[in-house]
């Protein structure tokens, strides 16, 4: 008989917490190795965690919603049939203090997490959670070597060497992870956005990332209110901080496809036969966009205080949009793939992140990303520009049109050809407006003149 913790895992150097959002199995369920348990939310990602063993769940220890550290125990598994069967059948003991934190942990949306019916047993009575503090504009003094003073200072490693960089002490700054942990999210938002030592970057914010002054929002009388989800609040978030960060400027470029609509049509059946994935206009458009950025480096640079950093990496951000939210995956150095390979890339990713089977370090790195809103119809857009880069590029719905060509004796026609608008937003930081025309000059050069390749596979 043995029995074995299933912890909390640490999905990324960076994370400090995880939000359990859904128990795929319940009490006295039996599960195979590697078997999904349950779903966590962290900052980073949305996943399934799998069973570390085979064997019976016997004790759930953390509920959905709960927000606890990483390797905190939040179930145990019995490896021997017979005895967890048994156990399974009975109503789980109430832990003692020392096996659960000491208060119930406050969900992602502000309340106290409420046991799951899945349990089945009644907690052991314990002493009301005290609300959950509201922002603050200064950081809340901490008893010297106190177990949040602690955290705080002990964040990971890139949050230290960034803050060690620009001179920050981070025992004056409270972040938004747990106990006040400065988070790399946090950190960024001190350099870029000028918030003073001392202040804590989350609290420039409400929790959907909206900035805190003006009149509180009410509902009025029929409305209906619903929390925001872990990744919506992040995303929230995430834009707030974006949109504030960057110089926000777009450009539009109306791209001619039908070159590429013609190689497509002729060798995608070739294609799908030898790969086994559809070939559609999106690896044409990233090829495109990788060689425009080695031509111009600025679109693939970032800021960072007074200096830019040119990124050697070309790591290609694709934009996933989920029932539930947003979600970027990357493309790790897209410039050593092929056509095939970035298509295999592009529909990996995107079907992973559907299914929550994303790694931490595969929604992170990216050095140029590009949303594809025209899938919905969209013609035009103006996108954010994550942090961490210079330039997003949109791309509108691919549509037929009538275009006036001229002709070889001088007189102008009117042709069908597939066209789409191209929207480049970028931050005008660094990154003027004729380079970003330039950029995309190149980009709609490369794609109205391509020529048939010997072999895409």
């Amino acid at each position: 008989m043995a029995r074995i913790d299933v912890a909390m895992p640490q999905m990324g150097e960076s994370i400090a917490e995880g939000t359990l959002s859904r128990w795929l199995k319940k009490v006295g369920e039996s599960v195979k190795r590697d078997e999904p348990m349950f779903e966590i939310s962290t900052d980073k990602v949305d996943a399934e965690i799998p069973a570390p063993s085979a064997g019976v769940l016997v004790e759930i220890l953390v509920q959905e919603g709960q927000t606890v550290p990483v390797q905190t125990i939040v179930a145990r598994l019995e490896t021997d049939a017979a005895v967890a069967a048994a156990a399974g059948g009975q109503r789980p003991e109430a832990r003692t203090g020392a096996e659960l934190p000491p208060a119930p942990v406050p969900a992602g949306d502000g309340t106290t997490a409420a046991p799951s019916a899945t349990q089945g047993a009644t907690p052991a009575p314990r002493a009301p959670s005290p609300a959950p503090p509201k922002p603050a504009d200064v950081t809340a003094p901490s008893t010297p070597g106190s177990f949040e003073e602690r955290l705080r200072t002990k964040s990971s490693p890139l949050v230290r060497k960034i803050a060690a960089e620009h001179g920050i002490e981070l025992a004056g700054l409270s972040g938004s992870g747990l106990a006040g942990r400065v988070t790399k999210k946090d950190i960024i938002a001190v350099i870029e956005s000028g918030v003073p030592a001392g202040r804590s970057a989350a609290s420039l914010y409400a929790p959907g990332g909206v900035e805190t002054h003006g009149p509180p929002i009410e509902p009025w009388p029929g409305d209906r209110v619903e929390p925001m989800t872990k990744i919506r609040r992040l995303t929230a978030e995430h834009m707030t901080l974006a949109r504030r960060t960057a110089a926000h400027v777009t450009t539009f470029h109306e791209i001619d496809l039908t070159r590429v609509a013609k190689i497509r049509q002729q060798r995608r059946a070739e294609f799908e036969a030898q790969t086994g994935e559809k070939l559609t206009y999106l690896p044409f458009v990233i090829q495109a966009v990788l060689q425009g950025l080695a031509q111009h480096p600025v679109i693939n640079a970032a800021v960072s205080g007074d200096r830019i950093i040119y990124r050697k990496a070309y790591n290609i951000g694709i934009a996933v949009a989920l029932d539930w939210g947003l979600i970027v995956p990357v493309i790790k150095n897209a410039d050593n793939l092929s056509l095939a390979g970035l298509t295999r890339a592009v529909n990996d990713l995107a079907t992973r992140a559907r299914a929550k089977k994303l790694r931490p370090e595969e929604v992170d790195g990216a050095t140029f990303t590009i949303t594809n809103y025209g899938v919905f119809g969209s013609i035009a857009g103006t996108p954010i520009i994550p942090v961490g880069t210079s330039a997003i590029l949109g791309l509108g719905a691919i549509e037929k049109r009538p275009k006036v060509l001229p002709g070889v004796d001088g007189e102008d026609s009117i042709a069908i050809r597939t066209c789409a608008y191209f929207a480049l937003s970028f931050d005008h930081r660094i990154v003027d407006g004729a380079d970003a025309d330039k950029f995309m000059s190149f980009v709609k050069s490369r794609l109205e003149t391509v020529t048939d390749p010997p072999s895409i596979a």
